[in-house]
């Protein structure tokens, strides 16, 4: 049986079960997708954006999924003790792909502000998530989307109304946990209507030593002259693949900072797609990955610049180590009449093994004549001259390459606004590099 065959096989015969478990409004688009799915099927090596990663292999697997949603015994809050000083969230959990409703926060958000179960919100309130859900995740174009839409059952919703500041950061905690290997299909919504301001810290872990396949889609809307800070941290383990398709679309005079950060892994693959819609939207994308063993990073992004007046910004690293592999397809397009455009893409990479390998594409496409863009790429080793020099300074050969690798990956780490997090992952990345476990302290998920 082919990998797709048997998630058409799947959803042929659970499809009311899968629909019985979710809200109208995510049912209305599943048929969709499961016809958009069976034309598309998962793409090969050439197909360009997914030339690094062979998603043919990554979906093979026979797992279980919980469509019937039988509950999960875990409890988050005692499994999880996330320990950055500092760092005044508000902490919410999602359990394999379910909003983890048992125990909320104490702490008031402010009027309007919703965050919860995408299911529970699309009964509660079916207007706004049908005008927002699957617009800008399009099943017909990803073969990965369709499958997610025409599986997904719940997710997460945050949602900020026009004109409101959130003070505190929203911290959710994306939980693997699973007694068998499993898949799961998380859904992710955001909301951020004209004027309004959030920070959003987004947390991967496994709490088993099991095979998982997490496929997540997430649609980011970001009105006019809003703000949006969106930081997403990736520790699991070398049994999990990640597949994230994020979508983001931003009205004018819009701010977005997205950070995205891959301490522990084992197959992971991030696409990022962002439209430019409204003119003088301005953007950043950072990316920071630490990859060694047999680990295998592919980020991929598509910023799309559709009016006059917009800026963006990009900046990956990758530090491999061992047998790692990483891949990096930047892409940025100048549509016609979006003059003034400022845009600049950077990708620097170290391979501090010689059997490491990165594959790097950065690329411009350009259709407007009055802008500024540029793009660049490198690949090197830990410079030899820097270690003879710290060495003689009675320096280790360890410590040494400690040192510069942690100096390389500084510059995305310090572009990062949230000040308690940026001094944490310091510390966190030192620990990665030292071969530690990178976990909080006091967190149980990873003893």
């Amino acid at each position: 049986m082919s990998s797709e065959q048997q998630y058409i096989s799947l959803y042929e015969q659970c499809r009311e079960m899968i629909c019985r478990h979710s809200a109208p409004v995510l049912n209305a688009v599943r048929e969709k997708a499961f016809d958009d799915f069976r034309r598309l099927g998962f793409p090969d090596r050439h197909v360009e954006r997914y030339r690094y990663t062979d998603l043919q292999t990554l979906f093979a697997p026979d797992l279980g999924l919980n469509l019937n949603r039988l509950d999960i015994p875990v409890n988050p809050y005692d499994a999880f003790r996330c320990d950055v000083p500092n760092l005044s969230t508000s902490l919410y959990f999602v359990v394999n792909d379910s909003f983890h409703d048992k125990t909320l926060p104490t702490i008031q958000l402010p009027e309007g502000v919703i965050v919860g179960s995408l299911c529970q919100t699309a009964l509660s309130h079916p207007d706004l998530i049908g005008r927002h859900y699957a617009r800008l995740a399009d099943s017909g174009r990803d073969a990965v989307t369709a499958l997610n839409t025409m599986l997904a059952q719940d997710g997460l919703l945050v949602y900020v109304p026009a004109g409101v500041r959130l003070e505190r950061t929203i911290q959710v905690i994306n939980i693997l946990r699973a007694d068998v290997d499993m898949m799961v299909n998380r859904r992710v919504l955001i909301i951020v209507e004209e004027g309004a301001e959030a920070q959003l810290l987004f947390c991967d872990h496994a709490a088993d030593d099991r095979h998982f396949l997490a496929t997540q889609v997430t649609e980011a809307f970001v009105g006019r002259g809003a703000s949006l800070d969106l930081y997403c941290m990736e520790e699991t383990h070398h049994k999990s693949v990640r597949v994230s398709n994020l979508y983001i679309e931003q009205q004018a005079d819009s701010h977005l900072h997205h950070n995205l950060i891959t301490l522990h892994n084992g197959q992971t693959r991030n696409q990022t797609d962002l439209v430019l819609r409204g003119e003088g939207a301005e953007c950043r994308l950072n990316g920071c990955v630490i990859a060694d063993k047999h680990q295998h990073v592919d980020c991929n992004t598509l910023i799309d610049h559709q009016a006059t007046h917009c800026q963006s910004r990009e900046l990956y690293k990758y530090v491999l180590d061992d047998h790692a592999t990483g891949a990096f397809a930047g892409r940025v397009l100048v549509r016609p009449g979006a003059q003034q455009t400022e845009s600049a893409m950077t990708n620097q990479n170290l391979c501090a093994t010689r059997p490491a390998r990165m594959f790097t594409q950065p690329m411009l496409e350009i259709y407007a004549d009055d802008v500024k863009c540029s793009h660049g790429s490198t690949v090197g080793q830990l410079n030899d001259a820097a270690l003879f020099y710290m060495r003689q300074r009675g320096i280790s050969l360890q410590e040494a390459r400690l040192l510069l690798q942690n100096a390389f990956v500084c510059e995305v780490i310090d572009q990062m606004r949230l000040a308690p997090l940026r001094d944490r992952l310091h510390y966190l990345v030192e620990k990665r590099f030292r071969g530690e476990l990178n976990k909080c302290e006091g967190c149980r998920l990873c003893k």
